[in-house]
């Protein structure tokens, strides 16, 4: 349970003179604003010099402030915190709180400072100064390093001190020789007169090299002008193509208007002729119909015309097949007549 250490941190940060009353309902729901102004007090109170930022409005400065916490506390307090829970600022991040806590309460613990009678004032005074510490602590650590890599060159000397005692001690029994002694130094002395000469002859060079790179340099500032005023003149004098170019560009530009109206005809009347097309098809669909429609009743007609001649005498069918040629021959002369109308019509 996350909230299992939750009373433990409240009175830690009550004893450490926090301002603000914390209560286990401000962490049910992640509150990041809490933590990070949370933790911004622990670290100023840890080290009141530190300059983390605290600005956290967006996701990118609340990331880099946990950071900023986590990396500080690991150098400073050799405290670990999970990143991960305090951004979650909820109650798993209470416990990552409780590690910064415990620390500042056993170091007031301590120095003697009673939980119990702490109040608002003289919280208000209680205050670690660790800055100065932490110097000091740097420079022992280095002291101690050097010590035990001496203490180890010194321990592989000393082993070797019985080899050299009696080395030592021929050396000095022995006589000293004017005549060694004066050639040894003779030759240091020309050691010495030899790296005086590199070291000469060096200097020397340095400065023909100086020399040389200073004309160099003049040089190359020469070429920077002419080139410069070379520039200069160009740009100031007009080239003798710039009047037929303005010519052929103002012709250029009238084409180009000339070519977008022809363009825009030319779609238009692709549009009126694509319309014109549209409607001659729609009419000759329509007579098409039409035409279908008067087969169908002609049709339709003789079909009646023939059941209604049977039922009739012979005589009345001689008459009516008399009768029913000269109409059929006066119906179809209609149907020759209405057919170009129709189609005249349509």
């Amino acid at each position: 349970n996350p909230f299992s250490c939750f009373s433990d941190f409240t009175e830690m940060m009550r004893a450490l003179g926090y301002p603000r009353l914390i209560s286990m309902e401000n962490f049910h729901t992640p509150n990041f604003m809490l933590v990070s102004e949370v933790l911004l007090w622990l670290v100023k109170r840890y080290e009141p010099q530190t300059d983390i930022p605290p600005d956290v409005e967006t996701e990118q400065d609340r990331v880099f402030f946990i950071k900023a916490v986590a990396q500080f506390m690991a150098t400073k307090a050799h405290v670990k915190l999970n990143t991960k829970k305090l951004y979650q600022a909820d109650g798993y991040a209470v416990k990552e709180l409780l590690k910064i806590t415990s620390v500042l309460y056993g170091a007031m613990n301590t120095k003697g400072v009673e939980r119990a009678d702490l109040g608002e004032e003289d919280s208000s005074k209680f205050k670690f100064d660790l800055g100065s510490k932490i110097a000091d602590l740097k420079s022992v650590r280095q002291l101690a390093s050097e010590i035990t890599s001496k203490g180890a060159t010194l321990y592989d000397l000393l082993g070797k001190e019985v080899e050299l005692r009696e080395a030592r001690t021929e050396s000095i029994a022995r006589p000293l020789e004017i005549n060694e002694a004066e050639k040894m130094m003779k030759v240091a002395i020309n050691c010495v007169l030899e790296e005086v000469q590199k070291t000469k002859d060096m200097l020397n060079n340095v400065a023909l090299d100086e020399a040389n790179l200073e004309a160099k340099i003049e040089k190359r500032k020469l070429e920077l002008e002419r080139s410069q005023k070379r520039l200069q003149t160009l740009q100031s004098v007009r080239p003798a193509f710039m009047d037929e170019y303005e010519k052929i560009e103002e012709q250029l530009q009238k084409q180009y208007s000339i070519y977008i109206e022809k363009f825009r005809n030319l779609t238009y009347m692709e549009q009126l002729l694509d319309d014109h097309r549209r409607t001659e098809q729609e009419m000759f669909e329509e007579t098409a119909n039409m035409l279908r429609l008067m087969q169908s009743r002609l049709k339709e007609e003789e079909q009646h015309l023939l059941k209604s001649g049977n039922n009739d005498d012979s005589d009345v069918e001689i008459q009516e097949d008399e009768r029913s040629d000269s109409e059929v021959e006066d119906r179809q002369n209609m149907k020759h007549r209405t057919a170009p109308e129709t189609l005249l019509q349509g």
